[in-house]
C-alpha cells in the first residue's frame, strides 16, 4: 500500500554532503501532524508549531486587518527561525 511517505523529497544536503540541513524532518513532521501524532511531530521538527502558527496568521492577515499585524508577523517569523536554528544546533552538536 502506498502512502504519502512514498512521495517525500529527499534532502539533497544530506544525500550529497552527508549531513542534515535545517529543514530536515519538516516533511515527516507534517505527515505526523496529519496522522494526529502531535508530540512526535514536535520531536521530529520542533519549529513545526511556530511555523504553523505563522502560516495561519499570514493567511488570516491576508483577509482581515489586524492591529499591529506587521509586528506580530516579525515576532512569529523570528520565533520560528530561533526555534529552527536552536533545534538544528542541538541536533548537530549534542546528539
Amino acid at each position: 500500500m502506498s502512502g504519502i511517505e512514498d512521495y517525500m523529497l529527499p534532502c539533497l544536503n544530506k544525500t550529497f554532503l552527508g549531513f542534515e540541513c535545517m529543514g530536515c524532518g519538516l516533511q515527516r513532521s507534517i505527515v505526523l501532524l496529519i496522522k494526529g501524532q502531535f508530540v512526535d511531530a514536535f520531536i521530529m521538527y520542533p519549529a513545526i508549531y511556530p511555523m504553523l502558527f505563522l502560516f495561519v496568521f499570514l493567511i488570516f492577515d491576508r483577509f482581515t486587518t489586524i492591529k499591529h499585524g506587521e509586528k506580530a508577523k516579525l515576532i512569529l517569523a523570528a520565533l520560528t527561525l530561533l526555534v529552527a536554528v536552536t533545534s538544528y544546533i542541538i541536533k548537530m552538536f549534542v546528539h
